[in-house]
């Protein structure tokens, strides 16, 4: 006749063995952790048998004690190797499904203003500009003085930023770029000036103050205003299309005589009308004009026998009239839903 010592044991044996099946049968992490509470929890099963130390003689005391330690650890260890597998040990390869989608990289796209400036890079090329660049962190001398925009000029005070020393300022347009390149060379010149520049704007939905500009410049024999007005003419055409229309009006800029401005037919609302344009179905692009000698007289040319015209023109604006964006501010705001659209 068995004892009741050897019953307990017994059963000990048979719960294991019963753990055994429930485990192999259990797949997922929260089944395993039901496992652990049923039989090793507080009021578990497995734990439920160390009460019976106390209801069998002393003698039988440390047997008892030793099987339960014995399945108690078998259970803990069965389960933490479970646990590790699922964690990503050596058991997990088991639970690995190879025919799941691995996951999709996110592909990086082209900001607006990036497409916008590979496009008018390509076409002045194709005119026969050539692509120049220059520090944003300009000297006085280059953005202003050799400009025709001495100290204490009036025409400063459009564009005086952010200076980083008495003599140093963020350049506020990239003609600079220019007056370094006919530092360098003798004319015939046609280049192009790409690059970011700064100004004191204050922003709205058309004005920003950090921008992009290109500025143009051609200097050669006999050139007239007449080949300005055809340059940004097929530039514009080109880029936005044929029915956009060029409009210059009589302005005033200190390194270029005569001077204009010229708009472009705003293409966000077909030239009728809207808060982009202000209106009046027109959107400034920048200023134009030919060269005025007192900048040739700073780079040493002589303007009796060459002749040269420069423009500009703001690259955000045209991203913002090539694809219709209502807002110059979201160009930054680096909202990734705005970018996946292009």
């Amino acid at each position: 006749m068995t004892s009741k010592l050897d019953d307990i044991i017994k059963q000990l044996k048979e719960h294991r063995s019963a753990f055994d099946d429930e485990l192999n049968n259990a797949q997922r992490p929260e089944e395993v952790e039901g496992l652990r509470i049923k039989y090793l929890g507080r009021k578990g099963i497995i734990t439920g048998y160390f009460s019976f130390l106390g209801q069998i003689p002393a003698d039988e005391k440390p047997r008892l004690g030793k099987e339960l330690n014995i399945v108690k650890g078998y259970l803990q260890s069965k389960i933490k190797e479970r646990g590790d597998g699922q964690k990503g040990g050596k058991s997990s390869k088991d639970l690995f499904d190879a025919t799941l989608p691995g996951i999709e990289p996110r592909l990086g796209r082209r900001h607006p203003l990036s497409l916008v400036l590979r496009d008018i890079k390509e076409i002045f090329k194709s005119l026969g500009f050539v692509v120049a660049t220059g520090p944003e962190l300009e000297t006085d001398y280059y953005n202003f003085e050799a400009l025709n925009l001495p100290k204490n000029h009036p025409a400063r005070d459009l564009q005086d930023t952010l200076y980083i020393g008495e003599n140093l300022v963020m350049r506020t347009h990239t003609s600079p770029v220019q007056v370094r390149t006919m530092e360098k060379q003798q004319p015939p010149i046609r280049m192009i000036s790409p690059g970011r520049v700064f100004r004191r704007d204050t922003v709205d939905a058309s004005h920003y103050p950090t921008f992009h500009q290109v500025e143009g410049l051609c200097v050669d024999q006999g050139v007239s205003f007449a080949d300005l007005r055809g340059v940004i003419s097929a530039f514009a055409r080109k880029l936005l299309g044929e029915d956009v229309r060029i409009r210059f009006r009589p302005s005033y800029f200190p390194f270029t005589e005569p001077s204009a401005e010229y708009d472009i037919s705003c293409t966000n609302c077909g030239a009728k009308g809207c808060r982009v344009c202000k209106g009046s179905g027109w959107l400034e692009i920048s200023g134009a004009g030919m060269v005025n000698p007192a900048v040739f007289k700073h780079v040493g040319y002589d303007s009796e026998k060459y002749t040269g015209y420069a423009f500009g023109m703001g690259v955000d604006r045209i991203a913002m009239l090539r694809y219709q964006i209502s807002d110059i501010r979201i160009l930054y705001e680096n909202d990734v839903r705005f970018l996946q659209q292009f």
